[in-house]
């Protein structure tokens, strides 16, 4: 078991801005544009990209970059799928700070997302844009592409500003952000677009992660996948009950179940540290065939998802899971079932003292207008997680999320993720030119690196 830390309770070092970088961060924020980040928003959630095929998208993203005055290239990966990855210079002796979002969708966009995503196929659910007022609609337009436009204008504003910086800004989106794994389109998921773009050019000092809520992370959870096939025989409809050559599957899944989701909240307890509370769901369960109702199925499989906290390992959190089973099997002597793990990724931390974490922190306080306090226990994945992995001190940021008083139904739920009032994003977006300014003005000495 891991060691447990309490929360820590931010201090944030006071570093205000000279009158010169004032200037900077007034000229890049008076350029900033509600309005042409709500167009940018709509034109990219009208490009279907779902997790394997983000071609379309990303290079919509790479010529809109190029268009406002970055070094900008698509970095394809396959036929169907790629990256961004563009770079603003500064006059050089700087750090350089990269800007991030994913820039997949979830789900599918199409028939086989239903019923599973809902009853309904409300606006948010739908592979194409609806504007109202100030409100964008459709698959994805909240998480990831609200990140992407936003991004997109502060790198517009920044060039538009004419603001000369000492470091450099990287602005890169990436496929397989989302935490699934599609094996039709070369298993992408799992961060493997990120993976790409640090082993191919992209070598950040920093980095700020925009995703949903409104508070500075300095670390994320990993996650573990786990099946659970509950064994039984292929029976049939017409035999009584209590024959001894027909087991059921499906009945005693209903006591792994409710076995798997005690344990889960108890788990998340347990291993609660840090910033991080991981916790776990059980995602769906699989057996028979649908049609052919009269013979029950020998298999069923329950899958779930548990997340784990930066000082825990996979293998760590396997063992408590296997730890579980071994428990169940104990007291269930008659329920034949096996178990593995069939993904994993580690979670990933940055010192709350470094400079990247106290930098967004500063910027949170400067728009806020207060001291920035603890924030709630996260418990969302995100590529923040292999950043810090692979080195790069990274921040996540983000704008109060979901969006409250939409004019249009949406799914209950997550959903589609696919409602964005633009006003929201606003303040983060002037947070994040805090940072980057922030940031860019200084040497590599006044940064530490």
């Amino acid at each position: 078991m891991p060691t447990t830390i309490p929360p820590r309770t931010p201090v944030t070092q006071p570093l205000p801005f000279t009158p010169e970088q004032q200037a900077m961060y007034d000229k890049v924020c008076a350029k900033l544009d509600a309005g042409r980040l709500k167009q940018t928003l709509f034109d990219l959630t009208d490009i279907h990209s779902p997790t394997g095929a983000t071609r379309a998208a990303s290079e919509f993203i790479a010529g809109k970059l190029a268009s406002a005055g970055l070094r900008s290239a698509y970095k394809p990966m396959s036929g169907t799928t790629g990256n961004v990855l563009a770079e603003k210079r500064g006059t050089g002796g700087g750090a350089t700070l990269l800007l991030y979002a994913p820039i997949d969708t979830h789900l599918e966009g199409d028939e086989s997302d239903f019923p599973w995503a809902g009853p309904d196929r409300t606006a948010d659910l739908a592979p194409r844009a609806k504007m109202v007022g100030d409100w964008v609609y459709g698959l994805g337009s909240s998480n990831p592409k609200a990140m992407v436009a936003t991004i997109v204008e502060i790198a517009t504003a920044l060039v538009e500003s004419g603001v000369e910086l000492v470091g450099d800004l990287n602005v890169g989106f990436a496929d397989g952000g989302m935490p699934v794994n599609i094996p039709a389109r070369d298993n992408a998921g799992m961060s493997h677009g990120l993976f790409h773009l640090l082993n191919r050019g992209m070598a950040p000092d920093f980095a700020i992660i925009m995703k949903p809520l409104n508070w500075v992370f300095y670390e994320e959870p990993g996650m573990g996948w786990f099946t659970v096939t509950v064994k039984g025989t292929l029976g049939y409809a017409g035999v009584p009950r209590g024959l001894p050559e027909f087991r059921s599957s499906v009945v005693p899944a209903a006591r792994v179940i409710e076995a798997l989701e005690h344990w889960l909240v108890d788990y998340a307890d347990r291993n609660t540290s840090g910033q991080i509370k991981p916790h776990g769901w059980i995602a769906g369960v699989r057996g028979g065939w649908p049609e052919r109702p009269a013979f029950p199925t020998a298999a069923t499989e329950i899958f779930l998802d548990i997340r784990i906290n930066p000082r825990m390992t996979p293998a760590q959190a396997k063992a408590e899971f296997a730890a579980f089973i071994a428990d169940f099997r104990q007291q269930n002597p008659d329920v034949d079932l096996d178990w593995e793990m069939v993904g994993s990724a580690p979670g990933g931390t940055t010192d709350p003292d470094n400079w990247i974490i106290q930098s967004t922190q500063r910027g949170w306080e400067a728009i806020e207008g207060q001291t920035y306090p603890e924030p709630a226990l996260l418990g969302g994945q995100t590529d923040g997680s292999a950043l810090r992995r692979l080195g790069v001190p990274t921040a996540r940021m983000g704008w109060p999320w979901p969006a409250t008083g939409s004019p249009e139904p949406v799914a209950e739920g997550l959903g589609g993720m696919g409602a964005t009032y633009v006003p929201d994003l606003m303040p983060c977006a002037h947070k994040i030119v805090y940072a980057l300014i922030d940031t860019l003005t200084r040497s590599r000495d006044e940064l530490g690196v």
